[in-house]
């Protein structure tokens, strides 16, 4: 009997789990105030939901389909690893480690090497799509930071325990700013080298209230 029906199951149950993990950073870092957290799970969707919008009416020349597919398995590793927020661990350790997770996560499933190819793509930022979905990533936590802080669910004077607040890059980006994202909008566009396109979106995001609209 073919065990193709496992296998299926087996690696649909192993990322199931990221349902049920949330986002460590709203969690432990800038304590979100909201009995209900984003889970990566839901900041997989909200990438890719971002991915469309921002290549549909930026008319990007990009292969939409292989980011949205690099974008669900982008968190992969965390199915073990747990969620990884910036400054606890570099992104070459990150991806060294992830990479080895992934690999035993795929087990065997057919096609599985194309699935582990789109994750180190990812990483390595060699291609128009790896670079647009890593934009498509930080721009959108950026945006659900953003909707925290509309809901009053965030409180910067709160934050003195705040490692990420420590970090020189950070503080400068802080420089003026009056809410955590702010602060976030203005780091990701100093840190990312974002094109014209997703310095509006996020400028917009920045000066317009943006929940309702």
């Amino acid at each position: 009997m073919s065990n193709k029906p496992e296998k299926v199951v087996r690696f649909y149950v192993l990322c199931n789990k990221l349902k049920d993990l949330v986002r460590t950073g709203w969690k432990d870092v800038w304590h979100v105030k909201k009995e209900r957290l984003e889970s990566v799970a839901e900041h997989i969707y909200g990438v890719q939901m971002l991915a469309i919008a921002m290549a549909l009416e930026y008319d990007y020349d990009v292969d939409l389909m292989k980011v949205i597919m690099m974008l669900a398995v982008h968190e992969l590793e965390e199915v073990a690893m747990g969620d990884i927020i910036p400054f606890e661990m570099s992104l070459e350790e990150k991806k060294a480690r992830g990479q080895a997770v992934v690999a035993e996560m795929l087990g065997g499933l057919q096609g599985g090497d194309k699935i582990q190819e789109l994750f180190e793509e990812y990483y390595e930022q060699r291609t128009p799509e790896a670079k647009f979905a890593k934009w498509c990533d930080k721009l959108e936590a950026d945006l659900q930071m953003k909707i925290y802080d509309e809901e009053g669910r965030v409180d910067l004077a709160e934050q003195d325990e705040n490692a990420m607040l420590a970090d020189e890059e950070v503080r400068e980006a802080a420089k003026g700013k009056n809410s955590a994202s702010a602060i976030w909008l203005e780091y990701n566009r100093r840190k990312n080298g974002y094109d014209e396109n997703f310095l509006a979106v996020s400028r917009y995001a920045e000066e317009h209230k943006i929940i309702g609209n």
